[in-house]
């Protein structure tokens, strides 16, 4: 009779552990899901894309296991579960990491805006000085043309980053500082050969 009653007693204890094992851990999932959101509202999918994408594929993984377990007898989401909180983890990261950076290129294109209005300043100071023969008459209205796209370039950037769209701004106004430097030497070496002299190299900035 004793003996029966501890076969009970075990049978009980390993259909709990069972059932224990065989629940799906839908409070974890959701907190991982939950996490995965928050870094898309941090915008990881603009900054840190491919943190995003294997924090998304882990997840869809994930996902998949869950339904096979679901179809199972005898249903195991130990496994399951460590790879959510390894999840979890990674996606808390991504949003950090979007943050982060999100910050770091906000600096750069304020940096780089203040950077290139001084060369534009510089290059109208410059095209005063540059010889206007007939062919540098000629080169300078080029000049003016592409000081202005440059200068339509900039304010385009500015509303940009006073939108938010750091990263759009910061491609905008890299690629206009390049321009802008770029007829700043140009001017410069102009004016040096006029004088008969070596053309002083832009500052780097």
């Amino acid at each position: 009779m004793k003996n029966k009653v501890l076969m009970g007693l075990a049978a009980i204890a390993m259909v709990a552990f069972l059932s224990s094992c065989g629940k799906v851990p839908q409070e974890k999932i959701d907190a991982t899901n939950a996490a995965i959101t928050a870094a898309q509202t941090a915008e990881a999918g603009v900054y840190v894309p491919a943190e995003l994408t294997a924090v998304q594929d882990s997840m869809k993984a994930i996902n998949a296991e869950v339904e096979v377990q679901k179809s199972k007898l005898f249903k195991k989401f130990g496994p399951v579960t460590l790879k959510l909180d390894a999840t979890l983890a990674l996606a808390n990261k991504v949003a950090a990491d979007a943050v982060a950076k999100k910050a770091e290129v906000k600096k750069e294109v304020e940096t780089t805006l203040t950077d290139i209005k001084a060369v534009i300043e510089e290059n109208t100071a410059l095209m005063k000085k540059a010889p206007r023969g007939k062919e540098g008459a000629a080169v300078l209205e080029q000049m003016k043309t592409e000081m202005a796209t440059i200068e339509a370039s900039v304010a385009e950037a500015q509303g940009l980053y006073d939108k938010g769209s750091f990263l759009d701004a910061n491609n905008k106004v890299k690629a206009a500082k390049e321009r802008a430097v770029g007829i700043n030497t140009e001017l410069k070496d102009a004016i040096a050969k006029v004088k008969g002299g070596k053309a002083k190299p832009a500052a780097k900035k």
